[in-house]
């Protein structure tokens, strides 16, 4: 039976799983419940990092304000500009990045969600731990294109003294 035929039985019979990628076939199977259909999906390409903080609806305030920028008259005359404002910690965030409201607004919540997370948590914060790991990458990129030119150097070197070497002429 394929796994696409899995997805024909009503719901009660059937549930999909993450599961992550590192497991062997017998672990994946014991994270399934005996007695049920299982379908096993993958979470392909997502890392597993903690989520930030979720955002309550009733905490934030929302304003829809007119555009800027470049764009003539279709941004400077529409409200699709999204200002959000987190009223526990005072931050505000505006986003105005595309001309959709809704695009926006989701935008808006994604940058607000991280502001607040390196409020409340500072250097451990998800967004302080990737620019320190990206830093990290870009320093040790950094030391090996160095090392790399000091090794060609070095054997450009040798090679011009071993040209230069008196006697080593091959004249018959």
């Amino acid at each position: 039976m394929s796994t696409s035929g899995l997805f024909r039985f009503p719901a009660p019979l059937t549930r999909v799983c993450l599961v992550p990628w590192g497991l062997r076939l017998c672990e994946k199977l014991l994270l399934l419940s005996p007695g049920t259909v299982a379908t096993l999906v993958q979470a392909a390409g997502k890392k597993d990092r903690p989520a930030l903080l979720s955002l309550d609806e009733h905490e934030l305030e929302e304003q829809f304000v007119k555009g800027h920028g470049p764009g003539g008259q279709a941004t400077n005359k529409t409200s699709n500009c999204v200002v959000l404002r987190h009223v526990p910690s005072g931050i505000v965030v505006k986003c105005h990045q595309t001309r959709s409201v809704d695009q926006n607004r989701k935008l808006a919540r994604r940058i607000l969600q991280e502001k607040v997370d390196v409020f409340y948590n500072g250097e451990n914060s998800l967004v302080c731990r990737e620019k320190r790991e990206a830093e990290k990458r870009k320093q040790e990129r950094k030391k090996r294109a160095k090392e790399t030119l000091e090794k060609k150097k070095l054997l450009k070197e040798q090679w011009e003294a071993s040209k230069n070497v008196p006697g080593e002429d091959c004249r018959f």
